[in-house]
């Protein structure tokens, strides 16, 4: 009766750090075992990214916001690249366990929601990092491209990271199969992220597409690791603090309450 009582008090009370690191750790090694698709693929995309813009646009395109084009292109395509992996570890992770028939192996051992978030959350900041590292030494490299403000930088990429991987938990548990996550990645993720400042200043584009992007969370993201990089951005940096750090805790809360629930999880 003892052991009963204690195990609740685990698995309620305090924190099962056994479990929650573990569950953590599996989402590291799964796609650490494919670091050709996860770390390397990112990389040679974002690298042929920017050798096709210089390529098609060149020196010609001109200054933008006071910076070389391809200057200001590189944390773009940076942070596009960190949102879409970010995104895809957690919803792979958990559409896969649903279509195999295996998400019982997550759900029975004693974790609680907060629990089962943050090692899956955990999961898809180490995946974002990871990418963000690579990339950024690869701009470094080739570009010259550094970090004018590390913490902004720090802090975009971390909020932007756990934004994505709790946006990939609710297309996994959402979604019942594969087809359903990639119609969620193509014609929700995809164009979000495109047009939201990646390639271009919002300065660019007409009054009511300004107002539009505004209110899109993905562009504070990408203007808050451009202003972090370089120095330079659309709105001011607090503005996308608060506005990511409201959209994330609003996300991660329907996560949370969906896996206590078990939404679309249980059979």
């Amino acid at each position: 009766m003892a052991e009963q009582i204690n195990m609740g008090v685990r698995r309620f009370g305090a924190v099962n750090w056994v479990g929650t690191v573990t569950l953590a750790q599996r989402e590291v090694r799964r796609f650490m075992n494919v670091w050709s698709q996860t770390v390397m693929a990112p990389l040679i995309n974002a690298g042929l990214l920017l050798m096709i813009f210089t390529i098609a646009i060149g020196p010609g395109r001109g200054d933008v916001m006071g910076v070389p084009f391809m200057v200001f292109l590189a944390p773009g395509i940076l942070t596009m690249t960190v949102i879409q992996n970010a995104f895809a570890n957690t919803s792979s992770s958990l559409a896969s366990a649903k279509v195999g028939g295996n998400i019982v192996d997550t759900l029975m051992p004693p974790l609680s929601a907060l629990e089962l978030l943050v090692g899956y959350i955990a999961g898809a900041l180490a995946r974002g990092w990871l990418v963000a590292i690579v990339i950024a030494l690869g701009s470094w490299l080739f570009l010259g491209v550094g970090l004018t403000h590390p913490l902004w930088f720090v802090v975009f990429v971390t909020l932007g990271s756990m934004f994505m991987g709790g946006l990939g938990m609710i297309g996994g548990i959402f979604a019942n199969k594969f087809d359903q996550l990639s119609a969620i990645q193509n014609f929700l993720i995809t164009p979000l992220a495109f047009l939201s400042g990646t390639f271009y200043s919002i300065e660019a584009l007409p009054g009511p597409m300004q107002t539009m992007s505004h209110a899109n969370p993905f562009f504070y993201i990408i203007d808050g690791v451009r202003f972090g990089t370089i120095g330079v951005s659309d709105s001011s940096p607090w503005i996308g603090l608060v506005v990511v750090a409201g959209a994330t805790a609003l996300v991660l809360v329907i996560v949370w309450r969906w896996l206590a629930q078990g939404f679309r999880l249980k059979p």
